[in-house]
């Protein structure tokens, strides 16, 4: 498990990289909603320093936020989903991982939130590996309190992750939810758990208190069979899903390696297509029905 991390890591490096340069992080028609108003309960002092980016990366990430990017009002399917970029938990991939997806996503009639969320490997930060929970678990609860200002369903809240970012994703789906930082307030006492799970590539990182019941989030998988860190985890998933009797569909193709991303960053035909897999998984299920129905 240690090596398969390893190897998780060194790939997440240049997850972002498929072969040109990319700009940094672009937010415009965005809006960025900080998790905690004034800073991380315990942490407030670190508010306020600032983000590192460059090219396809950010880290130093202190204040965390998500980053708001909504449907034409026409096209609102009412669906909305927490999207968690790799990175290893050293950076975050905003770009390939995080602002391109929304962007695909806002483009299909979803409500697309980027989770900036701590990175507890980061040298000389004081996060832990709960830091990120309690990250994602405030996003869900924010967006399910202002799901009605939002226009979309508090029912129809999913999550998608990439590599690390898969990780987080699967413990926010099939783990209890984690103490959050500080006293705690309203928001707090909302459910955390998302409706829906997409992950893609995730990297092998669970917790011990992992539960897979019948009534587990329905998933999505994707990963390409030659991905050294991250096939294996993934088929292990849907097997565990699978003898639960827990709705799952996984998708392994023959060859893509690791970080292919939306399907951008390859010359496989295959995997430049497979968000289609994204639509008809998410028809199938319902979530693109309009809110008011």
């Amino acid at each position: 498990m240690r090596l398969i991390s390893a190897i998780c890591l060194a790939l997440a490096l240049v997850a972002g990289l498929p072969g040109t340069a990319l700009a940094q992080t672009d937010h415009t028609g965005a809006e960025r909603i900080a998790l905690w108003e004034q800073g991380v309960p315990g942490f407030e002092e670190r508010r306020d320093l600032p983000e590192q980016s460059a090219e396809w990366w950010t880290r130093s990430i202190n204040d965390p936020a998500i980053w708001h990017y909504a449907p034409q009002p026409w096209a609102r399917s009412g669906a909305a989903v927490l999207i968690m970029p790799g990175g290893g938990h050293e950076n975050l991939v905003t770009t390939t991982e995080g602002v391109a997806v929304a962007r695909w996503f806002a483009d299909h009639g979803v409500d697309a939130f980027v989770l900036y969320y701590r990175l507890f490997r980061e040298p000389g930060v004081p996060w832990t590996v709960e830091s990120p929970r309690q990250d994602a678990e405030r996003a869900m609860r924010i967006i399910r309190q202002r799901s009605g200002e939002f226009g979309i369903d508090p029912e129809r809240v999913g999550v998608i992750g990439f590599s690390a970012g898969g990780e987080l994703a699967r413990m926010t789906m099939l783990s209890p939810p984690v103490t959050p930082p500080g006293a705690g307030d309203a928001t707090d006492r909302l459910d955390p758990r998302p409706d829906f799970g997409i992950l893609v590539f995730p990297g092998p990182l669970n917790s011990a208190d992992e539960a897979i019941t019948p009534d587990a989030p329905p998933v999505l998988l994707s990963v390409a069979n030659d991905d050294e860190c991250c096939a294996q985890p993934t088929i292990d998933l849907f097997l565990a899903y699978r003898a639960a009797g827990a709705p799952v569909e996984l998708h392994v193709y023959q060859e893509g390696g690791h970080a292919y991303n939306m399907g951008e960053a390859t010359d496989l035909v295959s995997l430049q297509n497979w968000p289609e897999r994204i639509i008809e998984w998410m028809t199938d299920r319902g979530l693109f029905a309009p809110a008011s129905d």
